[in-house]
């Protein structure tokens, strides 16, 4: 059973890279992010999304510390890595507001955080994941999570074409001067 939720979990990571993938490379048939919240791409892309948490849920209580990383380094460096990613998400979350994370329209933001990073959420999110990997320790886990870290990765590349149709140059000058991430 265990092997089961793992490879269908596996598919839907594999599934929304796909999409996200599409949408770089055919962003006037875009996936991510979707046209408006009753678009069947916001519908596939979340449901998509929130199966894969549910399913690596699941995952964390059947394998949880079945791995090989010693108990000192997974909380002493676990913890603090969740800690710090759940604020950095949180605080990102708090300054773009809930319409824009979803990835719909919702107003420009370059304030509080955005100064810094243009994705502090995706950033938030890998320091997040990296601190799961470690805590959790489990080597199917380890693997969506890297995929999940991947997919954080290219993600801004799909929005990044979106904002400019969006914002023009006033997010074009912003992209210039700002790091996607670090």
């Amino acid at each position: 059973m265990e092997n089961t939720i793992f490879y269908i979990n596996l598919s839907v990571h594999y599934i929304i890279l796909g999409l996200v993938l599409w949408s770089i490379f055919f962003p006037s048939k875009r996936i991510w992010p979707p046209p408006s919240k009753q678009s069947w791409q916001y519908k596939i892309y979340w449901y998509l999304f929130y199966i894969g948490v549910f399913l690596d849920i699941v995952l964390i209580i059947q394998e949880f510390n079945i791995w090989i990383i010693p108990n000192k380094l997974r909380y002493f460096v676990g913890i603090p890595l969740i800690l710090i990613g759940t604020f950095i998400v949180s605080y990102g979350i708090c300054t773009l507001g809930i319409k824009n994370t979803y990835g719909l329209e919702d107003g420009f933001i370059d304030k509080t955080i955005y100064k810094y990073t243009r994705n502090p959420q995706y950033l938030g999110d890998i320091i997040l994941i990296l601190g799961l990997i470690l805590f959790i320790n489990s080597l199917n886990l380890t693997v969506l999570f890297i995929l999940t870290i991947i997919i954080f990765v290219i993600m801004p590349f799909a929005e990044e074409i979106w904002l400019e149709e969006k914002y023009g140059e006033k997010y074009i000058k912003y992209k210039n001067k700002t790091s996607r991430f670090i």
